[in-house]
C-alpha cells in the first residue's frame, strides 16, 4: 500500500513496518517538492536578472 492509498483513521493503525514505509515516502515526497520549489525559484531569479540587465542596457534616449 502506498501513502496515497493509506488513510489514517481512529479505527485503523499502521504496523511499525508500514508506518516506517509511510514516513520514508513522506520524506521522499518532501524532498521532491523542495527540489521543484528550488528550481522554480532559480528560474524566476534568472528571469528577473535577465530583465534587469536588459533594462540597464537601454539607452536613456530610448526611454
Amino acid at each position: 500500500m502506498s501513502i496515497r492509498e493509506y488513510r489514517l483513521t481512529s479505527t485503523e493503525e499502521p504496523s511499525d513496518e508500514f508506518f516506517h514505509e509511510l514516513m520514508l515516502q513522506v520524506a521522499e515526497s518532501a524532498r521532491d517538492s523542495s527540489e521543484r520549489a528550488e528550481q522554480a525559484l532559480r528560474k524566476m531569479m534568472m528571469e528577473t536578472i535577465a530583465t534587469i540587465n536588459k533594462q540597464r542596457n537601454v539607452v536613456p534616449s530610448q526611454i
